[in-house]
């Protein structure tokens, strides 16, 4: 009934100028005086019609004594037509019998259109007048014959077929309703899902304007949705963040239709909110909002406060591993430094002739217990490096055999001094490999270390077999001991770091744990496998295994170079270095060669030096007070004297982890010597850099 009188309200006035054409014509056919006064009540009645239907027009709230308001006037307005329609009938001339049958159907017809909104509507304006038009038919001017009947059949089989048509009406109506109801129902839902939902759904035109926002941006960021639809897009995004988010919702395109971005909003209480968004171009064929923007926003405070928490801890856990890395590298530095002279020194006394009996054997275990440490400093910073991803594997040619039986060597002594008996098993057929034959020594002397320090009696078998397949061999090292043995419930954790099978072990055979940590970090780096066999009390076998390439047999014997022999001719080397038990050391190891020794205590000095004359090669220490060696280096090849730009410069520190021999090299060092120094490997740098510098001046050789 609403609906019907809103319609009524919006067709007042094409009803009024019919009304009038009504009344025009039943004055033509009929009195003027019937005529005029019914066209004067029809005209009060649209009056009262005007005023019955103006809140529904309005969609005002309406009460039950509007719509009897309403309904009043409608049967009273389809009465008052009939009755025009039953004078006209009543007339007695043809023509006013049609005009008042066209006024029936008119009626009838108009009813049709009105039962597809309301059957009351369609039963008082059509049913009625359609029983009561098929009344008055069998009434004057006709008397009951042929005609009467033909026209009062003519008549039914109208008002037949107009009720047909308003079945039709009446079925779709309800279906209509129905699936409007549905859409009602699921537009509910929806609406309560937007509405209810933490993210926050969006509509907007292409050209910013807001179309449509959820009602969950209100408990989000405060701000009314009614708000906001009347607020120009980008109003409350942060400042700094407005031009990206612009910028990035201006660059949606069909080929591109959609980014992510996260982005801050001010607030209604003026704070600062994180929000993530996906901004989703609607294709342009869309029947619903064609190059429209759609948004799906959540608040992610939460997540950004992670986010800066990670960060922090990522900062503190690299500041940690910074200090880390600085704690242990002047560590090593400075343990390393004394080591320099009790190594070198220690070594130079065991291997003097004029040296004997009780003096010789304390020089030597002086000598050994000074390596040892120096094997611990090692273990720690190749620990250190693995840890870090720094250790770098250096693959080259090598024989198994040879290999096997130097590393054997290396703990042979060892072993026979505790009475043991120390094997290798390898089949006798040489087998040539490419793989870091160093690091791979590295591994079996921790596992033959081990064996040694755990057997009090019997011996030790060292195994070694390669399976060539194709061009690649399947190496297999066991190290077999008459040891103590590993239970079982121990062996889990021998190869952690600072772990061994039980507390008392330390106390009883001393060590750290590390080698065995440092052996399988450097089997798995290969893309081998470690492990052992053992039970308590029978002894350990230790065994890794790993895949390596087959390697020419010319190429492993190009690789074998001879002992580091006195330089072949006489050379002037100028010595940087603070430390005076470290400068007397180097001159005694080179004492018994044809080499001058200048000695300059810091890097001041050692520019005063090289200005005074040339020099064959300069070894230079790096951390010394006035001006170190890095610094003194810049400052040498920054020079004008001709000689010093291809002056040879060796490192020769304590400073022996990657990062700092790599900024020797930037420097514009040529080479690298750790401390403690080693006889061989000085004479090695001199070999291979005396005369660099002369080459270089003739342009014979390039040096980086």
């Amino acid at each position: 009934m609403d609906e019907i009188a809103a319609g009524a309200h919006a067709s007042w006035t094409a009803r009024l100028f019919v009304t009038l054409g009504a009344a025009a014509i039943g004055g033509a056919l009929t009195h003027w005086s019937l005529a005029l006064g019914w066209g004067a009540v029809a005209v009060l009645l649209e009056g009262w019609n005007w005023f019955a239907t103006r809140r529904q027009f309005l969609d005002q709230p309406v009460g039950w004594g509007d719509r009897a308001g309403y309904f009043a006037v409608m049967t009273l307005g389809y009465s008052w037509w009939f009755a025009l329609a039953l004078v006209l009938w009543l007339n007695r001339t043809p023509e006013s019998a049609i005009c008042g049958v066209g006024i029936w159907l008119g009626i009838i017809s108009f009813a049709q259109c009105y039962a597809y909104q309301s059957p009351l509507g369609f039963f008082v304006g059509g049913v009625i007048p359609a029983l009561g038009m098929l009344a008055a038919s069998a009434v004057a001017p006709f008397r009951p014959g042929p005609e009467g009947l033909i026209v009062t059949a003519c008549l039914l089989l109208v008002a037949l077929f107009i009720a047909s048509g308003a079945r039709t009406s009446f079925a779709a109506r309800r279906k209509f309703l129905e699936v409007r109801d549905q859409l009602s129902a699921s537009e509910a839902e929806y609406r309560f899902l937007a509405d209810n939902i933490d993210d926050v759904i969006a509509l907007s035109r292409a050209n910013g304007e807001r179309h449509y926002i959820s009602r969950s941006i209100e408990r989000a960021l405060g701000h009314r949705v009614d708000d906001l639809l009347n607020t120009p897009n980008y109003t409350y995004l942060y400042p700094e963040d407005a031009p990206r988010v612009r910028a990035a919702i201006a660059g949606l395109t069909p080929e591109n239709p959609e980014c992510q971005l996260d982005y801050r909003v001010i607030r209604k209480d003026g704070g600062i909110t994180w929000a993530e968004t996906l901004f989703k171009r609607v294709p342009d064929d869309d029947p619903i909002a064609p190059g429209d923007i759609l948004s799906v926003s959540r608040i992610i405070d939460r997540r950004k406060a992670l986010e800066a928490e990670l960060v922090q801890a990522r900062e503190r856990a690299e500041a940690a591993a910074t200090a880390k890395a600085d704690f242990l590298a002047n560590m090593t530095h400075e343990l390393r430094t004394p080591l320099n002279a009790i190594i070198g020194f220690s070594g130079l006394l065991r291997d003097s002739p004029t040296l004997t009996g009780q003096d010789a054997r304390q020089a030597r275990l002086v000598y050994e217990a000074s390596a040892s440490l120096l094997e611990l400093i090692n273990s720690v910073l190749d620990f250190s490096k693995i840890e870090a991803g720094a250790l770098e594997l250096e693959p080259r040619p090598f024989e198994l055999h040879e290999w096997a039986g130097a590393t054997v060597d290396m703990v042979r002594q060892q072993a026979e001094a505790k009475g043991l008996a120390v094997s290798v098993e390898i089949d006798p057929a040489p087998v040539h490999l490419r793989g870091d034959a160093g690091r791979l020594r590295q591994v079996l002397v921790n596992l033959l270390s081990n064996a040694v320090k755990f057997t009090a009696r019997g011996g030790i078998t060292v195994r070694v077999q390669a399976e060539a397949v194709g061009g690649e061999a399947t190496l297999r090292v066991e190290v077999a001991d008459t040891g103590v043995g590993i239970a079982a419930e121990q062996m889990d954790v021998l190869f952690e770091r600072f772990s061994q099978a039980d507390a008392s072990i330390a106390r009883r055979f001393g060590g750290t744990g590390l080698g065995l940590a440092i052996s399988k970090r450097i089997v798995e780096m290969m893309g081998g496998r470690i492990g052992v066999d053992s039970e308590e009390g029978r002894g350990a076998t230790f065994w890794f295994e790993l895949t390596l390439p087959l390697a020419d047999p010319a190429d492993v014997a190009a690789r074998q170079e001879p002992a580091p022999a006195a330089p072949d001719r006489a050379l002037r080397l100028l010595l940087v270095e603070d430390v005076e038990v470290n400068r007397e050391l180097v001159l005694a190891i080179l004492a018994p060669f044809d080499v001058e020794v200048v000695t300059a205590e810091n890097g001041l000095e050692a520019l005063d030096r090289i200005r005074e004359g040339r020099y064959d090669l300069v070894l230079m220490d790096v951390q010394m007070p006035g001006m170190d060696g890095l610094t003194a280096t810049r400052r040498i090849r920054a020079m004008s004297l001709a000689h010093a730009a291809n002056l040879p410069i060796i490192a020769m520190t304590a400073n022996v982890l990657p990062d700092q021999i790599a900024r020797c090299l930037e420097a514009g060092m040529n080479d690298h010597i750790g401390k403690p120094i080693s006889p061989a490997a000085l004479l090695d740098v001199l070999n291979r850099w005396a005369g660099a510098n002369d080459a270089e001046a003739t342009g014979l050789v390039g040096v980086d």
